[in-house]
C-alpha cells in the first residue's frame, strides 16, 4: 500500500497548476504571465516586484535541505507551519466523512483548519495529571476508533511546552501504518534540543513534519515553513498548494537570514533565550502570586496565578501582553509567558512583583 492510498481518491488524478514561474524561470524579456512591465516606485527596494517569484524559490530549497538534512523532493515551502496543516487537511481528510485527531490542549489551528474543512476533530487528551505527557495509548484507541486520517502530535507542544519522545511518534506510525499520516509539528524544536521526526521518514512513509522560521529564526513576519515528508506526500502537495505560495518580499527577507552562517546566529540566539527562561522560570517560581511554574522544552512556559485576571491586568496596565490560557483543559489559572529580552523580561517581572 503506498501513503497517497489515504489521500483523497479524487485528488490522485488531479494534475498541479502550471504557473508561469514553474514553467520558466529564466530569459531576458519576459512576456508569458500578463504582469505589468515596471515598478510603479522608485523604491529600490520594490525593484522586481511587478513579477512573480518562483512558486518553490530554489535558494531556499537547497538551504532547507542543508539545515533539516533532507533530500530536496521531500520538502514543500509553505506559508508557515500553518499552510502545511491546511495543504494536509484538504489533501487526506474527506469532508463530513473523516477526522482529525488532536491532543488537547494544544495548537487550537489543527482543529480550525479541520472544521472550516468540513471535517470531524477527535480528540485524545494530553494527561494532565502525568505533566501533560502524550499518551500513546489513549491516541491510537481514538485513532482507530474512527475514521481518522490526520493524528496532529505537537513537539514540543503549544501551549504546555512538553516534549514527545521520537520513540512516541515511531510508535504511532507504526501502529498507524495504512491508517493514518502522523502529522509531527515541530515549530519550536530548535529550543529542545531533541532530535528531529525526520530521521524516521525513510522508514516510516506517513509521517509528515511541519517546520517554521518563525521561532528560533525570528522570521515570523515572513511567513515560511516547510512540510517534509515522503516524496508521494510533497508531490501531492504541490497540487494542492496555491501557484505563488511565497512572496518576492518574503523570499528576500529568508534568503538573508536562512543560510549557514545565519545558523551560528540562530544558535546563539536560542542560546540566550534558553538562559532567560532559565532566570525567569525561576524568578516565578518564588512570586507570591503564582500558584505553580510548569516544565517547558519551548520558547514559552506556561505560569498559573491564584489571581489570573488580576495579574493579567496589571501587565496590561504597564503595555506588557502576555497570553491567556485558562480556558484550556487542565491550565486554570494559566498565562503563557514567551521569553523575550532580558530586559522585557525584567520589566515583566517587575510588574508582577507588586501583586
Amino acid at each position: 500500500m503506498s501513503v497517497l492510498d489515504l489521500a483523497r481518491p479524487h485528488l490522485r488524478g488531479v494534475e498541479a497548476y502550471k504557473s508561469a514561474r514553474s514553467l520558466a524561470t529564466e530569459g531576458a524579456i519576459f512576456l508569458d504571465a500578463n504582469e505589468s512591465p515596471r515598478v510603479l516606485s522608485d523604491d529600490a527596494a520594490l525593484k522586481g516586484m511587478n513579477r512573480y517569484p518562483a512558486p518553490q524559490p530554489p535558494a531556499i530549497v537547497r538551504e532547507a535541505a542543508r539545515y533539516y538534512g533532507v533530500p530536496a523532493e521531500r520538502l514543500v515551502v509553505t506559508r508557515g507551519a500553518d499552510e502545511g496543516i491546511d495543504l494536509l487537511t484538504r489533501a487526506f481528510v474527506e469532508p463530513g466523512r473523516e477526522e482529525i485527531l488532536v491532543t488537547p490542549p494544544t495548537y487550537g489551528v489543527y482543529a480550525i483548519a479541520a472544521r472550516l474543512h468540513g471535517a470531524r476533530v477527535c480528540e485524545a487528551p494530553l494527561d494532565a495529571a502525568r505533566g501533560f505527557a502524550l499518551d500513546p495509548a489513549r491516541v491510537l484507541s481514538s485513532a482507530k476508533s474512527g475514521p481518522v486520517k490526520l493524528v496532529f502530535v505537537c513537539r514540543p507542544n503549544n501551549p504546555t511546552g512538553t516534549g514527545v519522545p521520537l520513540e512516541t511518534v515511531e510508535a504511532l506510525a507504526k501502529e498507524l501504518t495504512e491508517r493514518a499520516l502522523v502529522v509531527v509539528d515541530e515549530a519550536y524544536l530548535e529550543f529542545s534540543g531533541a532530535s528531529s521526526a525526520t530521521g524516521l521518514l525513510e522508514r516510516y512513509p506517513n509521517i509528515a513534519v511541519l517546520k517554521t522560521l518563525s521561532k528560533a529564526w525570528g522570521l515570523a513576519g515572513a511567513r515560511c515553513g516547510f512540510l517534509i515528508a515522503d516524496p508521494s506526500v510533497t508531490a501531492l502537495m504541490q497540487i494542492v498548494r496555491a501557484p505563488y505560495p511565497i512572496s518576492a518580499a518574503a523570499a528576500r527577507a529568508v534568503e538573508a537570514v536562512f543560510d549557514a552562517p545565519g545558523e551560528k546566529r540562530m544558535r546563539r540566539s536560542v542560546a540566550g533565550t534558553l538562559s532567560e527562561r532559565a532566570r525567569l522560570m525561576a524568578a516565578f517560581a518564588r512570586l507570591p502570586c503564582v500558584t505553580e511554574v510548569l516544565p517547558t522544552e519551548a520558547n514559552f512556559f506556561i505560569a498559573k496565578f491564584a489571581d489570573k485576571d488580576a495579574a493579567l491586568a496589571a501587565l496590561r496596565r504597564r503595555g506588557i501582553i502576555v497570553r491567556d490560557r485558562g480556558s484550556e483543559p487542565g491550565l486554570a489559572g494559566g498565562v503563557r509567558i514567551t521569553i523575550g529580552t532580558a530586559g522585557e523580561n525584567s520589566k515583566l517581572l517587575a510588574g508582577l512583583e507588586k501583586l
